[in-house]
This record gives C-alpha cells, structure tokens and sequence, in this order.
C-alpha cells in the first residue's frame, strides 16, 4: 500500500459540507469511477479479492477488466443513500448499487467526498459478486422441493462454524458436499475447551447464513451455548456430517478429479472420495500448539499443559498455577483460576492492546448494532472498506477508546502490565489481520489484574524452569506447581502439511496476514497463491475466521466452487 495514504478530511479537501445537501441527487449524478481513489472488489471482477489504490491503478484495474465483463442492469438503492460524518473534519456520501456482469449478479457501495469546487468525487468504490447468473440460491421461493442427491461435489474438514457456513452454502447452490469431524459430536471444537469460554463479539455480529440467533440470545455467547446452536444448526439445514472421522490424506486424483481424500471412521474402517474441492475449515487452532523451548522443562516437577488443554479451573485446586501469556486466553484462564479460588499469576512477556467492550464495541462496531442494519447491509458497509483505510480510522477510533478506557488502562500500568496500541497505533485491526492475537477484549479480567487478584509477573524474561517453577534472567524465581502456556498456535499451513503430499508443501502460500494491497493473503480462496506455482493446488480452499466473517466470506468461496463447477469461472486478475 501506499505510503502516502491520508484521510480525506475536510481541510485536505479545502471543502465544507452542508447538513441539507441534497444527497439523492449527488448520489444520482455521480458519473466517473476512473478517479476513484480506492477500489476493493471481491470476485465480481477479478475473480480474486483485490484492492487498488491511486488513479493510475484504478484506471489500469478497470481497462483491463471490463472488457472481460458487459456491465449492466445498475441500480442505485436510493433508501440507502446517506450523508455520513464519521469524525468532526470527515464527511461522505455513502450509497448502494446493484449490477449485472456477464456471469454474475453482482452488488456496491461507494463514497463521495466534497470537494473544493462544490462538486463530488467517489473516493471509494466495493464491487461484490453476489450470486452466479442461472445459479440463484436456492431458498425462498426458489427452495428445492426435491431430495438432494448426487455425488459429493466438495468435501470439509472440521464442523465449526467455518465449515458448516461453507456446507451450508453450498447446499443453498444446489451442491451436494460433505463435513468431516473428527470429535463425536459437532460444536465439540467448542465444547472441549475451557468451560469459562465465552465470546468476545457481541451477537448482532455473529449471526449465522440463513438461521440467525434469536432476539432472546445473550448479548456475549458462552461457548457451551453456541456448541449446541453448531449442533442444531447442522440438524436444521440438513447438512451431511459424518462425526468421530479423521481425513488421513488428500493427495492428487486418480479417477478424473482433482483430489483423493482419504477418511477413517472411528470404527477404523477407511473410505477415498474422489473430489475436486477441499476445504479446509481448521480455524485458528489448527496449527500445532505453540509452546516456547524454555530450557528445563523436563526437570519441573510440576505439570505443564498448554491452553488447548485447559478445561476447569477446579483440576487444580489448591495449587499455584502460572499462565504464560497476555493475551485473550491467558485472560480468560486466569479469571476462571480466580473465580473458584486459585492462585494464580499471569506472566507476560510482550506488550498487550487492551480495550474493553463496555467502550470498544460500541465504537468499533456502529454497524453491528441492535437496532442496527440487516445483518447483509451491515456486511457489506464492513467490506466495503479497504484495510489501509481502516487503519487509520482505527488509529483515530483507539485513542478515544483508550481516552474513555483511561481509568482502567492507568490502572494497569500501575501493576506493570505492559501495554501496545498496536501497529502505527490501528490497536485491534491490525493485531487481528496480522497474527489473530495479541490483544484482549476485556470483559472483567483487566479489573482483577488492577486488584492484585490476578498475580502479574512482567519485568523480564523467562531463563529457565526449575524443579519447583520458574527461574527469570534477573535471579527472580517463582513457585509453581501447574504452568499453562497461553501462547497460541504455529502457523496454519502446519495442518495442511499434515494431510498434502510433501512434494506440495513449498507450494502452500501464507495463509493470514496481510498482502501488499491490504488483503488477506489467502482466507477464502485458493491456498496454492495465484500463478503457476500454485496450480498444482486448485481446488485446495482455506476457510477461517470468526463467525462474522464466516458468515461474509462462506459465500464467496461457494461461489467461486459453483463456477469452476459450471465452467463460468474466468482467470483471476494478476
């Protein structure tokens, strides 16, 4: 992204905005794209998740482009036209556009900013692919009243909410497909784990495809709650699950499809689909379970497990138990210690964004709101952003968070807990696209720490273990009998790699974290990078996230499966 990039206030514009400005009407008469500052598309007409920056990128976007596609059919959605102001100094009009490409049905959303001379210029434009012409959803009046049947037309591993979103849109695109999970029952991945797990997103913003929650459902999902929701949700829209399996291997076709994958019954009895889709729907703990090599962990005498491992504080009774991290987890565990009477000290060895929700959420997320838009509006508006963009509203939006968080984060800093505000000061936006942690979303925790509840060790680093606990590079030690990593997990091509033949490995592209353009590196699509070294892994897909993004992004990657299906699937732009 460029290094240049600024917010389009109102003083950079050398321009005011008037409260009765006649919105409709600008909306409706805003003529030229090719000087758009942003444009973000997502498959519409790249057939990729792009984001160009800069007249000059944009015009080549689109000189390339849309001689591929007959645009037509736009509509502006004049209900949605509005005058926003974000901040004091920013002001834009945001509206909403329908379209038709020669494939597909596709939506919009674009901004203008007023500029000097009166007029208005689009500063930026989404464009989204919807849905496939000759291929709607079928639900609501277009449902099928038919049983499914078939051969399997994609395959998933894991049954989270990443891989029943994905079944579940597929089967809205008439595909048959089929969910692997190796627990006994789906939610499991939820289930399994510490039993004080609780969402962090408030649930206007976790809603499901399809099936949202109910009005009554708690604001923050305790995990327990949302396990049996996966579990009722696979029942409600039939999908095909088979629990207690193990995908051992996915290795090239040998019978006209792309790919062979191998599954284990708990029973030990094998079967091979042969496929030209898999998705892997593994989530952030799919990698193997990150514990630091710190010298003597074999002379502790004690008992040493890592989060994924944790379930009840009430196992360690009576006992001292160090957490070794900061982060959400670390949080969540050393509460769960306190609340039912253990000792317990956090130690942290790096920096922290803390924020809480009281404060956070309503700011970060004004659109996923009760009350708020629909649930796809609100999708939407959050895409329609570039990510270079939303970073410097977050740096703008975590000062006055941390200005209304001030008592709480004076507080911490008193007890020498360490504190970061994140990449350029973007605080939880940046720390979630970059590595997916190391933040934490307070709901309580903070307080505990502030109140010595919760023990804190942060003045250096750990130098070792010793029989009894642990040893730290300044002399100090501390007595444990029980010491939980909290340090998250190694990266996610690890479990690809478990299950690809080795001869693909150096083929898997990065799958989190951000590209050049802002964009994630291969969530949602392909996971073989986008030339001719990542062939030789088409048809491998990555689905991960949170529930609101799985929710988003689960028809997009059923998309582009339905189009290479149908063969309207075009060439990603390069």
């Amino acid at each position: 992204m460029a290094n240049q990039l600024t917010l389009p206030t109102l003083d950079k514009l050398k321009s005011s905005v008037s409260p009765d400005v006649d919105v409709q009407a600008v909306a409706t008469s805003m003529i030229s794209l090719s000087m758009t500052v942003f444009w973000r598309d997502m498959l519409a007409l790249t057939w990729d998740f792009r984001t160009f920056q800069g007249t000059p990128a944009v015009e080549k976007f689109l000189t390339d482009r849309l001689p591929l596609f007959t645009l037509s059919s736009f509509t502006l959605e004049k209900d949605l036209i509005k005058l926003q102001r974000p901040f004091p100094d920013l002001a834009w009009i945001q509206a909403f556009f329908d379209f038709e490409t020669t494939v597909g049905i596709a939506s919009g959303v674009f901004r203008l900013v007023p500029l000097a001379d009166g007029s208005w210029k689009a500063h930026t434009v989404f464009t989204n692919l919807e849905d496939l012409k000759g291929f709607p959803e079928q639900n609501g009046p277009r449902r099928n009243h038919q049983p499914s049947h078939g051969r399997w037309a994609a395959k998933r591993a894991r049954g989270g909410q990443s891989g029943l979103d994905v079944a579940a849109r597929l089967k809205m695109l008439g595909m048959k497909s089929l969910v692997v999970e190796k627990n006994e029952r789906i939610g499991d991945n939820w289930r399994k784990r510490y039993a004080a797990l609780c969402l962090h997103d408030p649930v206007w913003y976790d809603h499901m495809p399809y099936i949202p929650f109910p009005p009554s459902w708690p604001v923050y999902t305790p995990a327990l709650k949302l396990a049996d929701w996966l579990e009722s949700y696979a029942h409600s829209m039939e999908l095909d699950v088979w629990t207690s399996a193990t995908v051992m291997s996915v290795i090239p076709g040998t019978k006209g499809k792309k790919w062979s994958v191998l599954v284990q019954r708990a029973d030990g009895r094998e079967r091979t689909f042969e496929v030209n889709h898999v998705v892997f729907a593994l989530g952030f703990g799919s990698g193997t379970a990150k514990i630091p090599g710190i010298p003597g962990q074999d002379e502790f005498k004690g008992q040493i497990l890592h989060s994924s491992k944790y379930n009840l504080a009430t196992d360690h009774a009576g006992k001292k138990v160090v957490v070794i991290g900061a982060c959400t987890s670390a949080h969540d565990i050393c509460a769960d210690y306190v609340e039912h009477g253990v000792d317990v000290t956090m130690v942290q060895r790096g920096p922290t964004y803390v924020m809480s929700t009281k404060e956070g959420m309503p700011r970060l997320m004004t659109t996923f709101c009760e009350g708020g838009p629909p649930t796809d509006i609100a999708d939407r508006v959050n895409g329609s952003y570039p990510n270079g963009l939303v970073k410097l509203l977050h740096q703008r939006l975590t000062k006055e968070i941390a200005e209304a968080d001030k008592e709480l984060l004076d507080g911490l800093r008193r007890r020498g807990f360490k504190l970061t505000f994140g990449e350029d000061g973007s605080g939880f936006l940046s720390m979630v696209w970059s590595k997916a942690g190391g933040y934490y979303l307070d709901v309580g925790a903070s307080q505990m720490i502030i109140d010595g509840k919760i023990k804190l060790k942060s003045d250096g680093p750990i130098s070792r273990f010793t029989q009894t606990g642990l040893l730290f590079e300044d002399g100090s030690t501390l007595d444990a009998d029980v010491v939980v990593f909290a340090t998250g997990y190694a990266d996610a091509r690890t479990a690809y790699r478990a299950l690809l033949p080795e001869s693909l490995y150096n083929k898997l592209y990065p799958i989190w974290g951000l590209d050049k353009e802002g964009e994630l590196n291969s969530v949602w699509r392909e996971v073989g990078g986008r030339g001719k070294e990542g062939e030789a892994l088409n048809g491998i897909w990555s689905m991960m996230g949170n529930l609101a993004l799985c929710r988003f992004h689960s028809k997009h990657l059923a998309l582009q499966i339905k189009s290479y299906e149908e063969g309207v699937f075009g060439t990603r732009y390069q």
